[in-house]
């Protein structure tokens, strides 16, 4: 590419020289995008820039914050391609940055998308929904609706990266039974666990393992992400989480953590 335009999210930047960073941009157009630019790009806010380059590392040229009317006409353009009942274009207002505790929230999605997502491959589905979930977090939350927004992005990206959560039937295409008991493995599914109901919490702790009972998977597939099977959710997303980053850590869990402990 050359002098192209791009419109993007900084998702992550280090050092690069004096007065420069390296930057991974989650871009509209490619998706993640590495290059070089001037240092003090800003997180969180869409940004219009031009790429220059043929290799993997780019050079960014004039990177300012894109105007909100922009980003709103791309959103109305490409509203066909999302296919679901949630709003491409949210209401105008003046861009407004994350603060507080929200900023953990949107550290880690940025980790898992920087982390996770190939580079220059266009994903204009989940850079709306990424989009979204911005916005989302400019708003004041509940820890609830917090991590609900956490969860359906991770579903999003889950989507994308190929993995589909089959939870009506077990690894050997069985239906779920109510009461049993099961194990979960990312590349496998969901195993059945020879105990009794009353263990199955004491097998998690004791394993290390990921464990649901039957009628709480049942509900899971029933009810789908919200407040009431949140908790199940939150365990069955982490365990794939760390699976697909071989259980190495986000640095984004562990300052809120630090942040949690003290307060």
């Amino acid at each position: 590419m050359r002098n192209e335009a791009l419109v993007g999210y900084l998702l992550h930047q280090r050092p690069y020289q004096e007065k420069r960073a390296l930057y991974y941009l989650f871009s509209q157009q490619h998706g993640v995008i590495h290059g070089v630019g001037k240092k003090g790009a800003p997180l969180f806010m869409p940004l219009q820039l031009f790429a220059t380059g043929k290799r993997d590392l780019k050079t960014f040229s004039q990177i300012n914050i894109a105007s909100q009317d922009n980003t709103q006409a791309d959103s109305v353009q490409k509203d066909s391609v999302q296919k679901d009942s949630t709003p491409a274009v949210l209401e105008a207002v003046p861009y407004a940055n994350i603060s507080g505790q929200h900023q953990y929230a949107a550290l880690y999605i940025n980790e898992i998308l920087w982390r996770l997502l190939p580079t220059e491959d266009p994903m204009p589905v989940l850079w709306q929904h990424y989009q979204i979930s911005l916005q989302q977090l400019k708003q004041p939350l509940n820890n609830s609706e917090l991590r609900l927004c956490l969860r359906q992005f991770e579903q999003y990206l889950f989507t994308e990266l190929g993995f589909t959560l089959t939870l009506t039937h077990d690894n050997v295409e069985d239906p779920i039974e109510y009461d049993c008991t099961y194990r979960f493995l990312p590349d496998v599914g969901l195993l059945p666990v020879l105990v009794h109901n009353e263990e199955s919490e004491h097998l998690a702790s004791e394993s290390g393992q990921t464990v649901f009972k039957g009628a709480d998977i049942i509900e899971m597939a029933r009810l789908g992400i919200t407040e009431q099977t949140l908790s199940h959710w939150s365990k069955l997303h982490r365990h794939l989480i760390d699976h697909l980053l071989d259980y190495q850590p986000l640095q984004s869990r562990l300052l809120w953590q630090q942040q949690q402990r003290y307060q």
